[in-house]
């Protein structure tokens, strides 16, 4: 019924817009006919009945939403020779295209317009849109057909567009053609810099969801003084003490307790803090991350959690309790059950607790226990994971020995290594120390600096831990073993004394080789806390986002690097923001689930003060740890030390193709140096990127001058390079290594066992109870596991390295062909992964674990893949 009366309202519409044409002449006139493809808002939220109603009103006077033509060629005197406007066009059909009720999320609709052809506007290379609807919508493309003179025209929009009244100026969308600032057609310049002024803002006030405005702040916005004392935090970024990054501006107000730390949204308003409206998740990126967030309802439900625990409050008693997680475990009746039905939409329920009606919660099984249990606790593993793992980006080859520390003495004392060369020399095969150290096969897993200098706060809280340095031998087979592991405490009559160091070589049997375990537990603690703060949180996340923020400010969609990188920024500003939102917070889930506590961020400030932007080059970095020589005869120019290296065996392919791809596509629009030096947005951009965005960095002599096109290529290659693969190396392997937390604990609770104490007798009589209980507890593991899930899914419409949202992504048909051979490049270095996973001369790619080395195929199905390199830090 309904149906049949819009049916009926529109075709009074097309009648009386007929009838006034007739009037007037408009139908005897020449048109130009588009197409607008867009998604209304009510697909992805509740009707808003009172806008639809206005929205109709609108529309019967035909005037919902205009488009105006911008020519390209012919500049209008009257409007500061910006290109001439043609008039208003309004899409048709709004009434009647209704996206029903049923629809999945994310459908778009077509719409027709129809433009009066005027000689005077000649090409468009440019449209204006008022939306004078009271929603939002999603504009995707608009499609000009037969333009005399040009024929077909597109627009690739991908963009929100709000009700023309939020906004002060008019929005204005490009075609997909690219322009250096200098080549920009004269009528569209105005119109190219207007837009990026708009986007920069005027940096005051609170930014609203409809704003798009990107701008920089410090992170002052992790910690909640307001709440409590222990919830203050310092500032990062800004000082010589605490330099970092800077984060996407929100401009929320101050906190009351400290006008330097910025007010914080309640915990349930979490998905509205601002990001530019076009950064946050799209509609599907958003369902998949709520179904799957809604399992990472654990952090509040904490206190029910305990009714599951058995024996023994918060601990697991036995590995069978841990695998008991992924094979199925009733939650009782009562409190927590209530709160989750409560909280949870019952269509959620069921993907929540992944119940057949009985109840049970069950995680998936983590790859690294699937095909064997116990494999995870062989040494052969332990090592291989250093080189195949979910942090292959920290072992280094050892060229001294013993191991110097770069601690400042003054203030630390002696902090060099206490292994000693009888330690670990009869292990080495029938080498001396000197001889293993010149046929480079010694290599250390060292976080004893980094972890020193915090380590004495941080046994101040919960977590009793060490700075570990692990030792390991390059064995003829071209697997590692581990020689010795040095655990080290600050002296307890101060740091000045130096450390107190214990070393532990390995055992298999008896109390010895519990105390060995224990040991290898220490390092992989150690190892896990730095792979998510530094490897994964700082050196990916937190890095790139001034590269988004810099790009959008200074770079205009016209500019061809803007079109080359803009891929590799998609929902990087929201997934930072939902991170210092929830996860990296004072009180927040890698506080309370990561050893460092509540001096995570903090430590991961003091570690960026050594970041260096060029060393994260693949290339540098290989070379700059010991496992790489230059070597111009060698694949990709480098030759590795270990061969059988699978995340820098993938690397290198997956750099090199970057690489090629970077040369073939700027190569395309520079010829010369100096079109470099001369490029007025490109100079801007690193400007600002360098004295703005890594401001605490500015004036460090590392960074390339931007002066020559190998530099914007080596640059552009770094750039694509850590938001993609290499985000991709250290993220998605996280549930499959680690969603089984004894093979990566993130926490340890008490020190190593002392001969004489309760805690050795427990050892000697229940080492698995013993284990357990030194490691990360029930409820915290939990809550990491499911975190974990969370980040190492892909959501169902990712874009991997190698494809594009759209194909007419730019008009440039040599662009075009690069990027469809890089695509071809790609699809051979997945058969390359294929094979050497199968050749069983490469020991270090399958394992004992029987878990082949995928996370830099670049491809992958949605979901829980342990493979797939997004284009970008996406989640």
């Amino acid at each position: 019924m309904l149906h049949s009366i819009i049916e009926m309202l529109n075709s009074i519409i097309e009648m009386f817009h007929s009838i006034i044409g007739a009037i007037t002449g408009e139908n005897d006139r020449k048109e130009i006919r588009g197409t607008v493809v867009l998604m209304k808002k009510n697909v992805l939220d509740f009707t808003d009945f009172r806008s639809s109603i206005i929205d109709r009103v609108y529309e019967l006077l035909g005037k919902g939403v205009s488009l105006q033509l911008v020519s390209a060629v012919h500049a209008d005197p009257t409007n500061g020779l910006q290109g001439k406007v043609g008039k208003p066009a309004y899409l048709k059909g709004w009434i009647t295209t209704i996206t029903p009720s049923t629809a999945t999320a994310g459908e778009e609709s077509a719409f027709k317009v129809t433009f009066d052809h005027d000689a005077e506007i000649g090409q468009p290379g440019a449209f204006i849109i008022r939306n004078n609807h009271r929603n939002e919508f999603y504009l995707r493309t608009l499609t000009l057909e037969d333009v005399p003179g040009h024929g077909r025209i597109h627009f690739v929009c991908n963009s929100w567009v709000y009700p023309a009244y939020k906004y002060d100026t008019d929005r204005v969308f490009f075609t997909n053609q690219a322009y250096l600032p200098s080549e920009t057609p004269g009528p569209l310049r105005g119109y190219r810099e207007s837009e990026l002024v708009n986007l920069r803002g005027d940096g005051t006030g609170e930014l609203k969801e409809w704003d798009r405005v990107y701008d920089y702040a410090y992170y002052n916005d992790l910690g909640n003084p307001d709440r409590h004392g222990k919830y203050a935090r310092p500032v990062l970024g800004g000082s010589v003490e605490y330099p970092y990054p800077r984060r996407g501006r929100t401009g929320r107000p101050p906190s009351e307790t400290d006008p330097n730390t910025e007010s914080r949204l309640p915990l349930l308003m979490s998905l509205n803090i601002y990001v530019p409206r076009d950064e946050r998740f799209g509609h599907i990126k958003m369902s998949d991350f709520l179904a799957y967030a809604l399992k990472a309802l654990v952090q509040f439900l904490l206190p029910e959690f305990e009714a599951l625990c058995d024996s023994t409050p918060n601990e697991f008693d036995s590995f069978q309790d841990v695998f008991d997680l992924y094979e199925g475990f009733k939650v009782p009746d009562g409190p927590l059950l209530d709160k989750i039905k409560d909280n949870v939409p019952l269509e959620m329920l069921k993907e929540l607790v992944r119940t057949d009606g009985e109840g049970f919660f069950k995680f998936p099984t983590p790859q690294v226990i699937k095909e064997d249990k116990s494999a995870w606790r062989t040494d052969k593993e332990f090592a291989r994971e250093m080189l195949a793992g979910l942090n292959p980006v920290v072992i280094r080859r050892l060229k001294e020995f013993p191991q110097e520390s770069k601690l400042d003495p003054e203030v630390y004392g002696n902090q060099n290594s206490s292994i000693t060369k009888e330690h670990i020399e009869n292990h080495l095969d029938g080498l001396t120390i000197n001889k293993a150290l010149e046929k480079k096969r010694l290599f250390i897993l060292d976080h004893h600096d980094t972890l020193m200098p915090y380590l004495r706060r941080i046994n101040t809280t919960s977590t009793k831990t060490y700075a570990s340095r692990t030792v390991l031998f390059l064995k003829d087979d071209g697997t590692l073993k581990p020689l010795a592991i040095e655990l080290s405490l600050p002296h307890p009559d101060g740091d000045k004394f130096g450390a107190v160091s214990k070393v532990y070589t390995p055992a298999e049997h008896g109390v010895e080789g519990s105390i060995w375990q224990l040991a290898k537990a220490y390092a992989a603690v150690n190892d896990s806390g730095y792979h998510q703060l530094l490897s994964h949180w700082l050196n990916t996340h937190a890095v790139i986002e001034p590269f988004v923020i810099a790009t959008n400010r200074q770079l205009s969609v016209l500019h061809p690097i803007n079109k080359l990188l803009d891929p590799h920024f998609r929902d990087t500003m929201n997934i930072n923001a939902l991170a210092r939102q929830i996860l990296i917070n004072a009180g927040g889930v890698v506080e309370s689930t990561v050893y460092p506590s509540k001096y995570a961020m903090e430590m991961s400030s003091v570690v960026y003060k050594n970041w260096v932007f060029t060393e994260q080059a693949l290339p540098a970095d290989l070379i700059n740890r010991g496992m790489a020589e230059k070597d111009s005869d060698a694949p990709h120019g480098l030759r590795l030390v270990l061969d059988d290296y699978p995340y820098a065996v993938d690397g290198l392919e997956i750099w090199s193709a970057i690489e090629t791809w970077v040369e073939d596509y700027c190569s395309f629009y520079y010829k010369t140096d100096e079109m470099v030096e001369k490029d007025s947005e490109l100079q801007s951009w690193w400007k600002e990127l360098r004295e703005e965005g890594h401001g605490d960095k500015k004036d460090e002599p590392w960074w390339p001058k931007m002066h020559t096109v190998k530099e914007l290529i080596d640059t552009c290659t770094i750039i694509i390079w850590v938001a993609s693969a290499l985000h991709a190396a250290v993220n998605f392997g996280q549930y499959p290594y680690a969603g089984f937390l004894p093979n990566r604990p993130t926490i340890s609770r008490r020190f190593m066992p002392e001969e004489g104490t309760p805690e050795y007798e427990e050892l000697k009589s229940n080492p698995e109870k013993a284990f357990l209980k030194t490691i990360t507890a029930q409820l915290q593991t939990l809550l990491g596991i499911s975190l974990i899930e969370i980040l190492s899914r892909h959501s169902s419409d990712e874009v991997y390295l190698g494809q594009r949202d759209t194909p007419e992504w730019t008009l440039d048909a040599t662009p075009l062909k690069a990027f469809e051979k890089f695509g071809r490049k790609l699809a051979d270095i997945e058969e390359n992964i294929i094979k050497r996973n199968g050749d069983e001369r490469f020991k270090n790619r399958v394992g004992p674990v029987k878990m082949p080395y995928t996370l830099l195929y670049p491809t992958s199905e949605g979901g829980l893949t342990g493979k797939g390199i997004p284009n970008s830090v996406s989640i």
